[in-house]
């Protein structure tokens, strides 16, 4: 009944601007959303400012933490790496079960603030553990003065604070993307565009967020004022936790769903139950639930599509569902209404993109670590004044912040043009393509200046400046803005109402095994080049190493992942969602 009166109050006030929103949002109170007291720029800009503060405190600890585990802690370049990218992992890992939460019972709002609570605990505990324990003698942690030995209390309260901050982060990061893009209503004209934008300027604030961590920061830790930096960090939290809060009477907001772990499982249950049953041709006769049932309040219905028949079966009504509906009786795990079948095929036809993009995260992850080490032991001094090799992630920002900006100005309006499809440039599908592509650039431009490298040093001539390495982070900047802003517009229209903070944990979940599978990578090239008279490719002292071969092996399975990748992008059908045009001609996804 509730759904009813929403229904009926956003139809009264469809064609007034100042009326409610049609996306079936609501308010903090629960009623639905008025358009011009809630949501809009006002919540999205207090969301992007949050976004940029909250990055700058993790880019605080992520950026240079391979330096900490190097100089502080006393590991060696490879297990460094390995445990940067096993952290990093983690991160992401978590964002399930942020998103989980999320979609499920707590809603978007509730999740972000919890998590962004833990967050702040987890690096007022690192700051504490590093200044009373982890710096001495006072100073250490630079290049010169090494640090003592640490007891494994010492160690384990380490690790239990960098994997609060893992938590707290990765439960946040998915929510507060989803949660900022529902502060505009897809099915109102200006707002679905200014949605849409949401994402570039989402991406932006987090580029921009960790800029002064890569610098101001990035240069204090470099010369061994840890605390200093972790506190600044955790300042900076403390600060994104209480301008998220001050927004709360603006939000907008969308009631959790349910467990989609059910609802999946239920599919595959009744689709199974009635694996002998005679389908008919098409989808007459398949049960569908109305569209006021409580259980479907705020979520749009998906209309079906061909594609996976065998789940089809659960929505078959058999003589058995007929007669539990006499009496009164529906069970979800009998009969399953086709909407909940098609958010099963939705997420299905998600997973083979979504596997493609785990080798980008691969090449991605090397920026917070072998780009760093291979910094390190370059020429890193103008004068007086030494560059931290941390710091050159600067010019990844720089090179996101100019080539959002280029796509969104230039090249989408001129794509457009060309495709003579008015507003609607290059495709989701499309964008994450060149990100591979630029990606496979990347790690040949970052190959080719470690050969050049490693000819100075063997020639023990005055070392290679750090400054060559702009070209690599360029690319790896300009092809995030293809790859990682594409798919998180893909996978938020992509995934059902119920699933939109799942689908930008997909997106977090791509980065995190593309850490672990870079930890693999790095784990199993060192143990297959290494031998008596070689000590591996990725050696303490990279000078007598060959860091190029594994830039250029990343360049070779960059280039294998795109060919898989055109072909499920050709393969993949879009989601439609009743009242709403998608395309759908997988055709038109990708052409090459």
């Amino acid at each position: 009944m509730a759904c009813l009166q929403l229904t009926e109050q956003q139809s009264k006030y469809k064609d007034e601007p100042e009326g409610l929103t049609l996306d079936g949002s609501v308010d903090w109170h629960g009623r639905p959303a008025i358009r011009d007291e809630s949501g809009r720029w006002v919540a999205g800009i207090i969301i992007l400012l949050n976004q940029g503060l909250a990055t700058l405190a993790f880019f605080g600890i992520g950026v240079n933490l391979v330096l900490f585990l190097t100089r502080v802690l006393g590991q060696n370049n490879a297990d460094a790496a390995n445990n940067v990218s096993k952290w990093t992992g983690t991160v992401y890992i978590f964002s399930l079960v942020g998103a989980f939460l999320s979609d499920s019972y707590w809603g978007r709002y509730k999740t972000c603030a919890i998590f962004q609570a833990i967050f702040v605990i987890g690096l007022v505990s690192l700051s504490l553990s590093s200044y009373v324990f982890l710096i001495r003698p006072k100073g250490c942690g630079n290049e010169t003065l090494e640090c003592g030995k640490h007891s494994s209390m010492e160690m384990g309260m380490f690790y239990l604070s960098i994997y609060l901050i893992a938590l707290g982060n990765g439960g946040y990061q998915p929510n507060i993307a989803t949660f900022g893009a529902d502060q505009f209503d897809e099915e109102h004209s200006k707002e679905s565009y200014s949605k849409v934008a949401f994402f570039s300027y989402f991406y932006l604030a987090l580029n921009l967020g960790s800029l002064f961590s890569n610098t101001i920061l990035g240069y204090f830790e470099d010369e061994g004022m840890w605390a200093l930096g972790f506190w600044a960090s955790a300042g900076s939290a403390f600060a994104a936790l209480v301008l998220f809060l001050v927004g709360t009477p603006r939000y907008r907001h969308f009631k959790p769903s349910g467990n989609p772990l059910s609802r999946f499982c239920q599919v595959l249950v009744a689709a199974s139950n009635k694996w002998r049953v005679q389908m008919p041709p098409n989808e007459e006769g398949l049960y569908d639930r109305n569209s006021d049932d409580s259980s479907t309040c705020g979520n749009r219905k998906i209309l079906y599509t061909h594609g996976f028949k065998f789940l089809d079966r659960a929505a078959f009504i058999s003589s058995r569902d007929l007669e539990e509906q006499k009496k009164g009786v529906n069970n979800p795990w009998h009969l399953c209404p086709i909407t909940q079948v098609e958010e099963v095929k939705c997420i299905l036809r998600l997973l083979p993109i979504w596997l493609c993009t785990i080798i980008y995260s691969v090449v991605f992850t090397q920026m917070a670590s072998l780009f760093v080490e291979q910094g390190a032991v370059m020429k890193t001094t103008i004068s007086n004044f030494r560059i931290p090799p941390a710091s050159m992630s600067s010019f990844d920002i720089i090179s996101v912040a100019i080539f959002i900006f280029l796509y969104r100005r230039v090249l989408d309006p001129l794509v457009g043009k060309l495709k003579n499809s008015g507003s609607k440039g290059l495709t989701e599908l499309q964008r994450m393509g060149i990100g591979l592509v630029i990606a496979i650039m990347a790690m040949v431009s970052a190959g080719i200046v470690e050969c050049y490298r490693l000819k100075y040093a063997q020639q023990g001539t005055s070392s290679l400046s750090i400054f060559w390495q702009i070209p690599q982070y360029a690319f790896i900047g300009a092809s995030e803005v293809f790859m990682y802003v594409g798919q998180l517009e893909f996978f938020n229209a992509q995934t059902p109402d119920g699933l939109k903070s799942f689908g930008s944990a997909l997106c977090m979940t791509s980065i995190s095994l593309g850490n672990y599978v870079s930890s693999l990578l790095v784990s199993m090239v060192m143990k297959i080049s290494t031998e008596d008279h070689m000590p591996g490719w990725i050696p303490g002292n990279l000078n007598k190493g060959h860091l190029d071969r594994f830039y250029f092996l990343l360049a070779a399975l960059t280039s294998l992942d795109l060919v898989a990748y055109i072909a499920c992008a050709r393969w993949y059908k879009c989601i439609q969602l009743e009242g709403k045009c998608e395309e759908n001609d997988e055709a038109d996804n990708f052409k090459v």
